[in-house]
C-alpha cells in the first residue's frame, strides 16, 4: 500500500507540472501528456483500494481470498488509459480545424524532462517491487509510469524538432502519435486483466513450476499431469494429478504429497495453495518409472521423460501423452 501511495503522490505532483507546461506553451502534445497524468492519479487511487482489499483474509463468501480484485484494478486502469488515448486523438483532430499557436517551447520542454525522469525512476522501482511481490497491480502501475516517461521523452524530441524547424504541424503529429501509443498500452493492460479474470493459463508461471519440479523431482513422483494454476493477487492456487506407486499405503501417499507441496512452496516466490490428486501407477508406466527395487515392475526402466509445459498440463499420464 505504501508503494501505491508513492505512485499516487508522484502522479499528483507531476500532473500539476505538466499542466503548467501546457498553459505556458498551448501545445497539444503537452496537453496529451498532461491528460494521461489524470488517469495515473485515478488509477493509483483505485489501485490503493484494491491492494487493501486483496490483503484481506479469506472468509465464507471468498474462500479463495480477495486477490482477484487486482485483475479488476488493472482492467480499470487499462480502460482509463484507453479512454485518455481516445480523448487525446479527438482533441488532435479538433486542433486540425481550430489550430492554436505554440509558444515558450523551451520552458515547456524543461518541465516535461523533469517529469519524465521522475516517472521513469518511480516506475522502475514499482515494477521491480511488483515482480518481487507478485502484485499485478503494483507492476501495472509501474509499467504505466514508465510508459508515461517514454512518451514524454518522445514528446521532448518532437518539440526540439519543432523548435529548430519552425514546423507547427509537428505538434499535431506528436499528439496523434502519443494518443495512439497510449491507446495501445491501454489495450495491453485490458488484455492482461481479462486473461487473469478468465483464468487464462500463465505460461511463465507454469514453466517456473516445471523447472523447480524437474530440478528436484523424486523417483516416486512417476509423473505429474493435469497441472492447472490460478492467480489470486499475490497468492496462487495449483491443482494437479501426481502418479505414485500403487502399492503405497495412505501414510506414504500423504508424505509424498507433503514433500511435493513443500518443494514448491519453498521455491516459488508466492504463497501457494495445493490440491493434489494422487494417481496409482499402471504397468504402462514402468518404462519411465525410476523407482528402485519396485516389487511390481513388469518391464525395465528404459526412458527418461522430461516434464515440460506440454505433458504436465495434459489430463493424461505420460505414457498416453507419448502416443
Amino acid at each position: 500500500m505504501r508503494l501505491v501511495l508513492l505512485s499516487l503522490v508522484t502522479g499528483i505532483v507531476l500532473m500539476l507540472i505538466k499542466f503548467i507546461a501546457y498553459f505556458i506553451t498551448e501545445s497539444n502534445a503537452i496537453f496529451s501528456d498532461a491528460a494521461e497524468s489524470i488517469v495515473n492519479i485515478v488509477a493509483s487511487g483505485f489501485a490503493y483500494y484494491s491492494i487493501y482489499l486483496s490483503a484481506q483474509p479469506k472468509d465464507e463468501n471468498h474462500p479463495y481470498g480477495h486477490g482477484k480484485v487486482e485483475f479488476f484494478s488493472v482492467f480499470v486502469e487499462g480502460g482509463m488509459i484507453f479512454i485518455a488515448g481516445s480523448i487525446i486523438l479527438i482533441k488532435s483532430i479538433y486542433s486540425i480545424f481550430s489550430p492554436e499557436p505554440v509558444s515558450n517551447v523551451e520552458e515547456g520542454m524543461y518541465l516535461i524532462l523533469v517529469t519524465s525522469l521522475i516517472n521513469f525512476g518511480v516506475g522502475f522501482y514499482l515494477m521491480k517491487r511488483g515482480k518481487a511481490l507478485r502484485s499485478l497491480t503494483i507492476e501495472a502501475d509501474g509499467k504505466h509510469l514508465q510508459v508515461d516517461a517514454y512518451s514524454s521523452i518522445g514528446l521532448i524530441a518532437g518539440l526540439l524538432l519543432m523548435k529548430f524547424t519552425g514546423l507547427a504541424w509537428i505538434d499535431l503529429a506528436l499528439s496523434f502519435a502519443l494518443g495512439t501509443f497510449i491507446l495501445y498500452n491501454g489495450y495491453k493492460l485490458l488484455r492482461k486483466s481479462i486473461s487473469g479474470l478468465m483464468d487464462e493459463s500463465d505460461a511463465e508461471v507454469v514453466e517456473e513450476v516445471v523447472a523447480i519440479l524437474n530440478k528436484k523431482r523424486k523417483p516416486e513422483w512417476i509423473d505429474v499431469h493435469n497441472l492447472r494454476i490460478q492467480r489470486y493477487g499475490q497468492e496462487m492456487h495449483i491443482d494437479c494429478h501426481l502418479t505414485l506407486p500403487n502399492y503405497y499405503d495412505l501414510n506414504q501417499v500423504h508424505d509424498s504429497i507433503s514433500d511435493f507441496d513443500s518443494l514448491l512452496n519453498e521455491n516459488l516466490n508466492a504463497k501457494t495453495e495445493f490440491f493434489i490428486h494422487p494417481d496409482p501407477c499402471m504397468p504402462e508406466c514402468c518404462h519411465y518409472c525410476n523407482v528402485q527395487n519396485c516389487p511390481i515392475r513388469t518391464e525395465p526402466y528404459s526412458k527418461h521423460i522430461d516434464w515440460n509445459i506440454v505433458n504436465v498440463t495434459k489430463n493424461m499420464k505420460h505414457f498416453r501423452a507419448e502416443k
